[in-house]
Order: structure tokens, then sequence, then C-alpha cells
């Protein structure tokens, strides 16, 4: 019996110890990445970056950041509002067990693993040769919010299944409606898990570079309407670092990039926060 808890004691010593090597790789990781990046680019961030237009001479990142926020306030337009309504579909209205629900979560999570360069081929085909929207934001956009629709779908259905039973409950027993328990019990409850869905998306969007690429384009240009062709930031570094002229000025983006990932997080988060604390 001694010998079976000294083993145990060492099990969970080791495990312990692992668990803790494990973060301390991810974390180090991660700050070796961020120093390595504001390192090398922000030496080289000025005024010219900066500028409204761009031009083979200050290769200016505006007009790529002014693209960045515009497609990801377009995507997340396009998907949220049908992943978000999936989930609330499958979790609250469909039955348990239900074989089509099987299938769609399957479907849905076959679909979060397919490379972002499949669907940039799938968008190239689709929105911009058979519907004729040509290289555009908008070809962009829509592209997108088929990437991230299922990441929103999981992370909305992961929060929606996190509420307690006891508050549906509760809402039906006070003479409450299935619809009006969603949307005034149920959904307040899940918004900080879903926010955190929206911030993985966001993350997604920012940081994605295959698919855009072939359905926005990468001229460098603040898009006068979303049916214009223009290039994100991450399209942006890539094209600076692939042309090897401008590698200094890419890393300089990388940093903007970094930044403006870091402040969508937490500005997402914040409301998170507040939205989560007002539902107590």
């Amino acid at each position: 019996m001694r010998i079976k808890t000294m083993r145990s004691k060492a099990v969970d010593a080791l495990l312990k110890a692992l668990t803790y090597l494990a973060a301390i790789l991810t974390v180090g990781v991660l700050l070796y990445i961020v120093a390595y990046i504001l390192v090398k680019g922000v030496p080289y961030l000025k005024p010219s970056l900066f500028a409204l237009n761009y031009t083979s001479e200050n290769v200016s990142m505006l007009p790529a950041i002014i693209t960045t926020v515009f497609a990801t306030f377009l995507s997340l337009l396009l998907a949220l509002p049908i992943g978000i309504f999936s989930a609330v579909y499958l979790t609250e209205y469909a039955r348990r067990g239900n074989k089509a629900v099987k299938l769609i979560r399957t479907t849905t999570e076959t679909l979060s693993g397919i490379p972002s360069i499949v669907y940039g081929l799938f968008g190239l085909l689709f929105f911009v040769s058979f519907l004729g929207w040509r290289t555009s934001v908008l070809a962009g956009a829509f592209t997108l919010s088929i990437m991230i629709l299922p990441l929103v779908m999981r992370s909305t259905e992961e929060a929606l299944m996190s509420v307690p039973d006891s508050y549906r409950e509760g809402s039906f027993s006070l003479g409450a409606g299935r619809l009006r328990t969603i949307f005034r019990v149920v959904l307040p409850s899940a918004v900080p898990g879903i926010l955190a869905g929206v911030i993985l998306a966001i993350g997604r969007i920012v940081g994605e570079t295959a698919a855009l690429i072939y359905t926005a384009g990468t001229v460098a240009k603040i898009p006068g309407s979303a049916m214009d062709s223009a290039r994100t930031l991450s399209v942006h570094m890539y094209a600076l670092s692939s042309e090897g002229l401008h590698t200094n000025e890419a890393y300089a983006t990388a940093v903007v990039l970094l930044i403006l990932v870091l402040g969508l997080n937490t500005v997402s988060a914040m409301i998170a926060k507040r939205m989560g604390g007002g539902t107590r």
C-alpha cells in the first residue's frame, strides 16, 4: 500500500513538472517571437510608413491597415450571425443524438482543418470567377467568413452548452418561452465564451495571407468600395519580404500587425469581461 502511494506521488510530481515545463516552454517561445519582432522592426518604424498613399519609395502600410480593419469587420459581419444562430439551433432546438446534428458537427470539424490555401482556391473559382466579383475585398471577406465559420460555430456551441440547465429551467418555470429564454438568459450568459471564439476568429482573419492573395488581390491602395482590390497587412508584409528590397520595412509591418492583433484581442476581452460581469 505504501509502495503504491509512493508511486502515485512520484507520478503526480512528474506530471506536475512536465506541465510546468510545457508552460514555461510555451511562454518562452512566445516571448522570444515577440521580442525578435520588436527588436527587428521597431527601429525601422518611421512616418513615411504611415503615408496616405503607397509608393515604391515609402512602401506605406496605412492602406493595408485600413483594408485589414475593413476586411475584418466585413468578415465578422457575415460569419457571426450565421455561426451563432447555427450553434443556437444545434444546441437549443435540435434533438440530442440526432444523426443530422452529428453530421453537421463532423463536417464543421473537418472544415476547420482544411488549409487556408484551399479556401483561397475555392474563393478564386466561386466568388472571383463564377460570380464575377473579380479580386476584391468582398470576395476576400466572403472567403474569410467561410474559413472562420466552423470556429465561430464550435466556440458558440461550447459556450451555450456550458450554461447550466437550471438557468433554462428557471426561465421556463417563470413562464418564458424558448425563444425568450435563449435571448434573455442563455445567450447573455454565454457571451464571454462566444467572444473568446470571436477573438480567435479575428486572429485568423488578420493573419491570413494565402486565401487573400487569390481573392482580395495585392493592390496597395485604400479600397474605395468592397468591390475594389486591396491588400491586408499580412499580404503587404509577404509582398515586401518576397521582393527582398524592403526586408526591414517588412519587420516594421510585423510590429504593427502584432500591435493590431493585441489591440483587437484586448478590446474583445474587455467587452467579454464587462458583458460577463453584467450577466451575474
